[in-house]
């Protein structure tokens, strides 16, 4: 029979039965396992593991349980093969030479996953369309200027004020912005250039002006780097460069930046943080990028904040709030309000345990009423990137 919230296991149809190899490494990704660490988890060896998931043998089904359950997913999470899965090129990662590889393969496998359950959340609710301008690579610092004056004018932005909320312009363009608590400051952020981007935040960095200048970071490969493996110093700077003339255009800078002859002004300097939501160490890149300080007082802004234990946490950051995604919570509570079952039906189709859900999304999945059951919902395949 089936079971309440779940995907039933027995009595199913022999191919809801079928095992598929990729969707054990998949899931083993997702929570970070390696091939020893499973196996040690389910009383079995690597290479045992190993051969599950190249397809070499099939598990028993006591081993398919035990599996789906170390690894927060129901037994029909393996039923169904991995469509159009989330791959490293499609991913632009900060920091990616020095990152991990075991954090950079699990980053890759929640992009697939969250990316499954998004395609199902949109036959249920309606998400904004995707509308992010296309730009060829810009060749030189002119060139990336306009293209980040071009993107504020495509979203209505202007030129002159404030970005009021960064997550919210990335969301309205169709993007699904996450947060992943357990990702580290040797990956930062990443983006993912599926046909609707997704963007990873980590919390690991506490004050909002560097997750809004790394949501902004991200939107310019979004927007400038699409085809192009990103990581470099090269396409990083570019980045950078994006992000700090979307933020604060350079028209808008030069009229506000405080001008003094060799002295910076530090007061003036955190008041145009606080109007801008950018940190002070990036108003100072900012300023010597547009030629209104040379490298000498480039250099000294950034000795002096090092001095004053101001190089990663600044004066006035708790002043500026962090940005909360709303775009996936708002849909996901959308859906729980009016009933929750086709909620339920979704996550069953997926196989996808509360547990991996709630590691995805952030969101608590709420149970079901007593005298309610549900079946899984038929899951189309994802849709080419």
């Amino acid at each position: 029979m089936p079971t309440k919230g779940n995907t039933p296991d027995r009595g199913l149809a022999d191919g809801a039965r079928a095992f598929h190899g990729d969707k054990l490494r998949l899931a083993r990704l997702l929570g970070g396992l390696s091939l020893d660490e499973l196996g040690g988890s389910v009383a079995t060896s690597r290479q045992f593991v190993h051969q599950l998931e190249t397809g070499a043998k099939e598990p028993t089904d006591e081993m398919r349980d035990a599996l789906a359950a170390v690894l927060k997913v129901t037994p029909a999470f393996f039923s169904t093969p991995a469509i159009n899965p989330v791959r490293e090129e499609d991913c632009h990662f900060r920091r990616l030479a020095s990152a991990p590889r075991g954090l950079v393969a699990q980053a890759v496998a929640r992009g697939t996953a969250l990316e499954a359950l998004v395609n199902g959340l949109e036959a249920l609710v309606r998400l904004p369309n995707v509308d992010f301008p296309e730009s060829a690579r810009p060749e030189g610092s002119d060139a990336i200027e306009r293209v980040a004056e071009d993107a504020r004018r495509h979203w209505g932005l202007g030129l002159d004020g404030p970005i009021t909320n960064m997550t919210r312009v990335l969301e309205n363009a169709g993007a699904v912005v996450v947060q992943f608590d357990d990702l580290t400051e040797r990956i930062d952020a990443l983006s993912m250039a599926r046909r609707r981007p997704i963007v990873v935040r980590s919390t690991a960095k506490a004050a909002g002006v560097r997750l809004r200048f790394d949501l902004a970071h991200e939107a310019a490969h979004l927007i400038m780097h699409q085809g192009i493996v990103t990581g470099d110093s090269v396409t990083e700077g570019e980045a950078h460069r994006f992000a700090g003339a979307f933020l604060i255009p350079r028209v808008a800078f030069a009229r506000e930046f405080p001008r003094t002859r060799r002295m910076l002004d530090w007061n003036a300097l955190f008041a145009m943080k606080l109007r801008w939501k950018v940190s002070v160490r990036a108003i100072a890149r900012r300023a010597f990028d547009l030629g209104l300080i040379d490298a000498a007082q480039y250099r000294t802004a950034n000795i002096q904040l090092v001095k004053t234990g101001q190089a990663k946490a600044e004066r006035h950051d708790d002043r500026i709030a962090i940005e909360e995604p709303e775009l996936l919570s708002s849909a996901v509570a959308w859906l729980s309000k009016r009933d929750g079952i086709d909620l339920h039906r979704l996550l069953a189709g997926l196989g996808m345990a509360p547990e991996l859900f709630t590691q995805l999304t952030g969101q608590p999945l709420h149970p079901l009423p007593d005298n309610v059951v549900s079946l899984p919902m038929a899951v189309s395949k994802s849709r080419p990137s």
